[in-house]
């Protein structure tokens, strides 16, 4: 039996999970410096002791409305193979040790923009944990 840690964080009431290796921090909202002509997805840019970070608005990317910034949003910071990106979030969950065995498909009730960012579904307890492709999520779309 394989397992997998994966850290889980909420956006519109629905759980997502990443893959722990692929995050860095969770921080509270930050202040963002806007980007000028950026895509509706990015939500701006902020200084992680020196490093300038990306803030990418999941809500956005899952084709929902913005962030409402002033109801304090998290900084799920995660490591692609070039660089270090902040996905936007609701809420952060906790660190789940999943079976891999017990990984399903996406369902085909799952469409939209969201169905191209999700490698997996996990039936949990009490709900269910989409797994999140890092890669997908911080990609231009």
């Amino acid at each position: 039996m394989t397992t997998v840690q994966y850290a889980t964080f909420e956006v519109a009431d629905q759980l997502f999970g990443l893959e722990v290796g692929r995050v860095q921090e969770v921080l509270s909202f930050s202040e963002y410096t806007p980007v000028p002509h950026a895509p509706a997805h990015v939500g701006g840019l902020f200084n992680l002791r020196g490093q300038v970070i990306a803030a990418l608005d999941l809500r956005v990317r899952l084709g929902l409305p913005p962030t409402d910034l002033s109801d304090g949003a998290m900084n799920v910071i995660v490591r692609t193979e070039d660089e270090w990106v902040s996905l936007l979030v609701d809420r952060i969950g906790d660190v789940v040790e999943l079976d891999d065995n017990s990984a399903e498909p996406p369902p085909d009730t799952l469409t939209g923009p969201v169905r191209n960012l999700i490698v997996a579904t996990f039936p949990l307890a009490d709900r269910l944990m989409l797994a999140l492709d890092a890669r997908a999520a911080v990609q231009a779309g």
